[in-house]
């Protein structure tokens, strides 16, 4: 990912905040809080950017299953490849059109069409591409009937589109549960914290009085200071597993580890500061 402007923007907000909690509220018991919310400043522009641009990949790959169903219509009406794809230049195809242009633009200046073909598919970072580019470049290279190529290949991106839709819809009842399960802990992590740990705080103040050796006993502090990682690590892979499920990439999974992560962080250290 390139560092953009936004990017530059949200870590120096984050910088300032983190500066002023220092300054003027050290002290507070909002302090941890503060520090959460500048977490999040910092974080949220590259995580748009992550979102945006897996946006962006599965517009590419849902466009050029069009566009490859248009490329096999004009090649089986008898038009050469290289023509059919500078016919198609002035279409629109949403994300992918200026990729689209650009592959018409080289072959127009006699440029190859196979090395067209694989500058478009690195330029287009879809794995739905990139196979189909290496498809039709091999068959080629075989010598098939490119008609027939590509109509296959218009077949297979129609078959994955499709599952990835069915496993989306499939999982989804798993991605609620997934929140409902990471909430639930996030509530037993807070019982801990305030109901239960206190308990064991006034039992070890006890038994440290019976015994006369006070240097054993633990604060619930230091008791609950781990409570917090617990939430973080919960919320970190609970968030990639989600992703991967739901959208087959771990990549996916990092916007819902940001929401599962950022959630503990403002929960735990607000119901600390004002509770």
């Amino acid at each position: 990912m390139e560092i953009e402007k936004k990017h530059i923007v949200g870590i120096i907000a984050a910088v300032i905040i983190i500066a002023a909690d220092i300054a003027f509220l050290a002290k507070e018991k909002i302090f941890y809080f503060i520090i959460g919310i500048a977490f999040i400043v910092g974080a949220l522009p590259f995580i748009f950017s992550i979102i945006a641009e897996s946006s962006k990949e599965r517009e590419n790959s849902e466009m050029f299953l069009e566009f490859s169903r248009n490329l096999a219509e004009s090649v089986k009406a008898g038009t050469p490849i290289s023509k059919s794809i500078i016919n198609l230049r002035d279409k629109y195809y949403g994300s992918l059109t200026p990729y689209i242009q650009k592959l018409a633009n080289q072959i127009s200046i006699g440029i190859p069409v196979k090395e067209s073909l694989n500058i478009f598919s690195r330029d287009a970072n879809s794995k739905v591409i990139d196979r189909a580019i290496t498809l039709i470049s091999e068959a080629d290279k075989a010598g098939g009937e490119i008609e027939e190529i590509l109509e296959a290949v218009a077949k297979g991106v129609s078959e994955v589109e499709k599952l990835k839709k069915e496993r989306k819809s499939a999982i989804s009842s798993l991605v609620v549960q997934g929140y409902i399960i990471f909430f639930v802990f996030i509530a037993i992590m807070l019982i801990l914290q305030f109901k239960i740990i206190p308990m064991t705080e006034d039992i070890s103040g006890i038994s440290a009085d019976i015994s006369g050796f006070a240097e054993v006993e633990k604060t619930s502090e230091e008791f609950s200071k781990p409570l917090l990682f617990l939430l973080l690590t919960q919320g970190l892979f609970t968030g990639l597993v989600i992703g991967k499920l739901s959208e087959g990439t771990i990549k996916s999974g990092i916007k819902h580890s940001f929401i599962m992560v950022g959630l503990s962080i403002l929960i735990y250290t607000g119901v600390k500061a004002f509770f």
